[in-house]
């Protein structure tokens, strides 16, 4: 018996623990332990991997991570009755589970990763999974600490990560995603599987880190995909002008159709338009 199979019933432990879901703290606990199972698989091989777990809860998907064979499983948890209830697991897997009391958006769990790779693994709480994926998409240097993300969003937020230019979802988050990482949705979660469910289906959304994302400033790139689709019905020589450069100039230097509209330009083209947008403000262009 693997001390996985030794460990109590999740829905004991959540008894025990007083683990009512907390809205405030987007918690929605996934029990179904062939889920759990699946989704610490979607990560592939985990030997020698330290994974990075948000949100763990009562830890149904930390055994998972565990039972899978991840050398480490680094679990942030902010909510303190969880951590009591994850420590039960840490005892049970001796070196093999760290957990940290701390708000995922504001902790940097660097100084607590091995030398080996590293990979997220979340069943993230949904009132922080954007701002997560933004902050990692973000970091610096690149390429990242991290060898992938796998997590779990509402599957409207999984489809806006995902988009290609032409579709409704396509938008910020899109681009942002496409520049430094290519992302797949892997599978649907139905809310029938969380306790409490939620209102809507979720996906779950494996992204790997591009080596050498187009070269372009990050900063930039932000100003110029909030200008454009912040008019996204407008073309492009209307919603760039909030830029206080000539629209007309930009997009003829970044080559881009001027009757445009934000959601018909490729990452690519975002891109250029940043790059171009650097360069007429140095006076390089």
């Amino acid at each position: 018996m693997s001390p996985v199979d030794d460990l109590p019933p999740l829905r004991d432990v959540i008894r025990r623990h007083g683990l009512t879901a907390r809205k405030s703290l987007g918690q929605n606990f996934l029990l179904d332990l062939n889920l759990t199972s699946r989704i610490a698989r979607a990560a592939g091989p985990l030997e020698g991997v330290t994974v990075v777990e948000i949100g763990p809860g009562p830890g149904g998907l930390t055994r998972a991570l565990l039972a899978q064979g991840a050398s480490r499983v680094v679990a942030v948890e902010r909510d303190p009755r969880s951590v009591a209830a994850l420590q039960e697991v840490a005892e049970r897997f001796p070196g093999r589970l760290t957990v940290i009391e701390a708000d995922a958006l504001a902790f940097d769990v660097r100084p607590h990763l091995g030398s080996g790779p590293a990979r997220v693994v979340a069943n993230l709480p949904f009132n922080i999974a954007t701002a997560l994926l933004v902050r990692w998409l973000t970091v610096e240097p690149w390429p990242p600490w991290y060898d992938a993300l796998v997590l779990m969003f509402q599957r409207e937020v999984a489809e806006r990560i995902v988009a290609v230019p032409g579709s409704k979802s396509f938008g910020r988050l899109a681009v942002l995603t496409g520049w430094r990482a290519e992302a797949r949705i892997l599978f649907d979660v139905a809310a029938t599987a969380f306790v409490p469910p939620p209102k809507v289906t979720s996906s779950v959304v494996r992204l790997v880190p591009r080596a050498e994302p187009l070269r372009c400033d990050r900063g930039t790139l932000e100003r110029v995909t909030e200008a454009a689709f912040g008019q996204r019905r407008k073309m492009l020589r209307q919603s760039l002008k909030s830029l206080g450069i000539d629209p007309l100039a930009l997009l003829d230097a970044a080559g881009l159709d001027p009757t445009a509209r934000a959601e018909d330009i490729p990452v690519a083209g975002f891109v250029g338009l940043a790059r171009a947008l650097a360069e007429m403000r140095a006076g390089t262009l």
